[in-house]
């Protein structure tokens, strides 16, 4: 994933430094049920926004969990993170059984020309963990789509606090991410003793970024855990 510092996300360099590879990977593997249906939820809604022959951009792909998905039905898939260790498990678990590509790149600075893809997608709340703004984040994701295409971004449920807050209790009793600062977590808000602090976009702070930079996008509740923009670029 890609990270910045600004307060929104982990500090800099946090996943790649703690967070990533076979780390990451436990993560997911220690999921509670309710927390599974969602990943598996949000996949399920990106995989019905893809055609058969469409060229799909993830943006924050980690080990290529998602990716492997997208790429059953997509013709190609290109995953994109800052983190190298996450990136060589993602390659090494892919191997050449679909047509991914894993890439080292900041999703706030994309090194792929305008309309490059038919599907952007960034989902599991990059848009926020990511620790950059926003609209720099959404409008370089719009920049690379394609005219017809689409650019998606997911962001947490007020509904789903309680899993959500579960799954983290679970990653630091594993000692994946550090002791969850119980003063400070609260309100969508979940903050680690070790600077890992999490936050989320709702519905209107989507709308407020389209507003800005001039998109429309509409704005859809998913499995009553995520909360998904839509942008149709025209």
């Amino acid at each position: 994933m890609s990270v910045g510092s600004d307060g929104a996300g982990a500090p800099a360099g946090y996943y790649a430094r703690g967070l990533s590879g076979v780390r990451l990977r436990r993560c997911y593997e220690i999921a509670p049920p309710r927390v599974r249906q969602y990943l598996d939820a949000e996949i399920a809604f990106v995989l019905s926004r893809i055609a058969p022959g469409d060229e799909v951009l993830e943006l924050g792909c980690g080990y290529g969990r998602v990716a492997r998905e997208l790429a059953r039905v997509a013709r190609r898939v290109v995953g994109i993170d800052t983190s190298e260790e996450s990136l060589a498990l993602a390659r090494e678990m892919t191997g050449q059984e679909v047509s991914c590509e894993f890439v080292g790149m900041d999703a706030a600075d994309l090194r792929f020309e305008d309309g490059s893809f038919d599907v952007v997608a960034c989902i599991q709340n990059g848009v926020s963990a990511f620790g950059v703004e926003p609209c720099e984040l959404v409008r370089e994701a719009v920049r690379v789509t394609r005219d017809g295409g689409r650019a998606l971004f997911s962001s947490y449920s007020p509904g789903f606090w309680g899993p959500r807050l579960e799954w983290f209790e679970r990653q630091a009793e594993c000692g994946l991410v550090g002791e969850i600062d119980r003063a400070r977590t609260g309100n969508g808000i979940i903050v680690c003793r070790d600077g890992f602090r999490a936050t989320t976009l709702g519905a209107g702070e989507f709308e407020a970024v389209a507003k800005t930079l001039g998109v429309e996008a509409s704005v859809t509740e998913v499995d009553g855990s995520s909360v998904f923009c839509e942008i149709r670029v025209r």
